[in-house]
């Protein structure tokens, strides 16, 4: 039988659900894939997996929250994998048979192969975090490789949630994103406006194949002005409402009834001084009945330090906006996405910060899914770099290393324009020069610190740092004789766009050395 739908797909992997939409290619309406089973109502499937290791049963969604409360959901039920894909510092003490990754590639082949026989993939969007955009973005890339489609889209979560609502183009827009397990802001300015096309992504290659040249048409760009992440979310505020009640929890449908009453308590409708009900297993598995209120709730995460751990996102967002001169009065709206901006203290906290802009909220759960179907293949969005790259160097006068920055955190890449650095050499007649790459983190980083299983937001920051890269240094040999102290060696870098780090080589009397790629920036 054929296929009833030709066009794009876009998922949408969160940390709590994820989201299946497709556009005809014929129609510019999105449609919210059902699947029996599988989504929770249409286009939304909970990321949730039941597998067991001996006799190889699978199920996601839906269908694995129903096994959730079966003998041995300790090892067979996985769920609030996501963040801890590409993340190198969080840990947690696995009971369940699967690794994240496996768990995450399990979920996502199972829904793949799930999709109705009418719809036919012709081009497949995805979208990733900014905190873990490394790690998660090498799974993600490997895992498409195994997947039949021709064309693949990579697109950040916040620029698909910028694009998800009807704003003019060429407008600068925030975004507050609080999902499952990450706090994402970023501000962006939508291409287009006075006549021009809107903005749209870059293609991935896929096997093997760079597809991002085979449109004809004029390269359109989103620009991120800025953007910051944190590793917290709905999920984090489960724990805290859990642990206010029992803070040695052992039990995982305490953490989903605790999911349950803080949907209830996000309703405006819902009176502050009330108190509801919410039955949790105790130590010894007894279930026991306590009661919350709106006011209790707000002031679990008050106590949990979500408000000023937002304040500080909030002041790092806009600082680097400022030294792309954009300020609050630029911005024409603030759009909420995720589950957690649904919480009305979140809601008047954004109102409060910034009380001139319009803040709007389309579905929080959809919103990122339906961006990304607005981001064809073709042409490239305009990032910014997280990280700073830095080359390391002597100071001749102290005997002592150090790292001179060649691009800092906040530029945009690929690069129009080249940097320049001219080196001389250190000692008399050097042949060799190394070409050493280190990498800065953020110049603040917001630590999440796990007390007693539990997650904090920590008030200190730590101090910035370089990490020299894992690859051999770029051995540059010269033709002729070196000076002390007199320049020998031109470099010119560059970031294409690619994500890779070149540099081409030349003596003091301009003759050409070698062009080289000292690996990539991700």
């Amino acid at each position: 039988m054929g296929k009833d739908l030709s066009g794009t797909l876009a998922i949408d992997l969160g940390n709590t659900n994820t989201v299946i939409a497709f556009q005809d290619q014929k129609d510019n309406n999105s449609v919210l894939i059902e699947i029996p089973n599988i989504t929770s109502s249409p286009g939304v499937i909970p990321t949730a997996v039941w597998f067991e290791g001996p006799s190889k049963l699978l199920k996601i969604g839906i269908s694995a929250l129903k096994m959730r409360d079966n003998h041995n959901s300790d090892l067979f039920f996985h769920s609030n994998f996501k963040r801890l894909i590409g993340n190198p510092i969080e840990t947690i003490n696995q009971k369940t048979i699967l690794k994240p990754t496996e768990c995450a590639e399990k979920f996502f082949k199972f829904l793949w192969a799930s999709i109705p026989d009418k719809f036919e993939i012709t081009r497949l969007v995805l979208t990733a975090p900014i905190d873990t955009y490394k790690g998660y973005r090498e799974w993600l890339v490997n895992l498409c490789g195994e997947i039949s489609v021709d064309e693949i889209a990579l697109v950040d979560e916040p620029t698909a949630a910028s694009l998800g609502i009807n704003v003019p183009f060429g407008s600068k827009i925030m975004t507050l994103d609080i999902g499952g397990s990450t706090i994402d802001m970023n501000i962006v300015k939508i291409d287009g406006g006075e006549g021009k096309s809107g903005p749209i992504a870059e293609l991935l290659k896929f096997k093997g194949n760079d597809v991002s040249s085979i449109s004809k048409q004029k390269i359109r760009c989103a620009e991120i002005i800025s953007k910051i992440g944190s590793k917290i979310g709905g999920k984090d505020i489960d724990q805290w409402i859990i642990n206010y009640f029992i803070p040695d929890n052992k039990y995982t449908i305490n953490l989903l009834k605790a999911e349950e009453i803080k949907c209830k308590l996000s309703s405006y409708a819902i009176n502050y001084e009330n108190k509801y009900p919410i039955k949790l297993l105790s130590e010894d598995n007894q279930e026991k009945e306590f009661y919350l209120s709106k006011e209790i709730f707000e002031k679990i995460i008050i106590d949990n330090n979500l408000l000023n751990h937002l304040n500080s996102l909030l002041k790092d967002l806009l600082n680097e906006a400022r030294g792309k001169f954009c300020t609050i009065d630029d911005l024409s709206a603030i759009i909420l996405v995720g589950g957690g901006t649904q919480i009305p203290l979140i809601q008047e906290w954004i109102k409060k910060k910034i009380s001139k802009v319009e803040i709007k909220s389309p579905p929080p759960i959809e919103s990122i899914a339906l961006g990304a179907l607005k981001m064809t293949p073709g042409v490239k969005i305009k990032d910014i770099l997280n990280k700073g790259l830095s080359i390391r160097l002597l100071n001749r006068r102290e005997q002592k290393t150090f790292w001179h920055p060649i691009f800092c955190k906040g530029q945009t890449w690929p690069t129009e324009n080249p940097f320049k650095l001219i080196l001389q050499a250190s000692k008399k007649n050097q042949e060799i020069f190394e070409i050493i790459i280190g990498e800065t983190k953020k110049e603040r980083e917001y630590d999440v610190i796990f007390e007693n299983g539990l997650p904090k937001l920590s008030e200190v920051q730590s101090e910035e740092e370089i990490i020299k890269w894992d690859k051999s240094p770029l051995k540059i040999k010269l033709k002729n004789c070196s000076n002390l102290g007199e320049d020998n060696l031109i470099l010119f870098f560059r970031i294409n766009k690619k994500a890779d780090l070149l540099v081409k080589c030349y003596d003091i009397l301009n003759e050409f050395l070698g062009e080289y790629n000292l690996g990539n920036i991700f």
